[in-house]
């Protein structure tokens, strides 16, 4: 059987200037705050709750990402998502991302995966905290998107 994935929304954080924070000449350890955003698609509505943020440690230019925050659902509901996948990309994409082109995720030369789990005892978003989902991310105007898939 092949996986299946299923389009179910669109999470657009706001992010603010990252933070250097050390590590050794092989690897660069930073963290870049998550100050709010949004959330929508097919399946859920809602905007990203200031004050989470990510956790990137670069090895040999690929990033591994460590991302934690909050979504208050439209009804209310809080879920918390801890995201975590890889970002790399080549001189070229890199030098046009600095340059402030929003880069598609399709892009040839850019990697930008994730795979988010959520926690909620929310009963209506209950499917989010027992399901595997996959994420395909890029940044565009100082927010990175990433549209969320389940796996089916």
């Amino acid at each position: 059987m092949d996986p299946v994935l299923e389009y179910v929304f669109e999470i657009k954080a706001t992010i603010d200037p990252d933070f250097h924070i050390g590590r050794g000449p092989e690897e660069r350890l930073s963290f870049t705050p998550v100050s709010g955003g949004s959330v929508d698609g097919p399946r859920l509505q809602g905007e990203v709750l200031g004050g989470g943020g990510d956790w990137a440690v670069e090895r040999f230019g690929t990033a591994q990402l460590e991302a934690r925050y909050l979504i208050r659902a439209a009804d209310g509901a809080v879920i918390d998502i801890l995201n975590r996948g890889y970002f790399r990309a080549s001189p070229d994409v890199l030098a046009r991302m600095d340059a402030g082109e929003d880069v598609p995720e399709t892009e040839p030369g850019l990697y930008f995966r994730t795979a988010p789990v959520f926690q909620t005892d929310a009963p209506q978003h209950r499917w989010l905290a027992e399901h595997q989902f996959v994420g395909l991310a890029r940044d565009e105007g100082g927010q990175v998107c990433i549209r969320v898939f389940l796996l089916r």
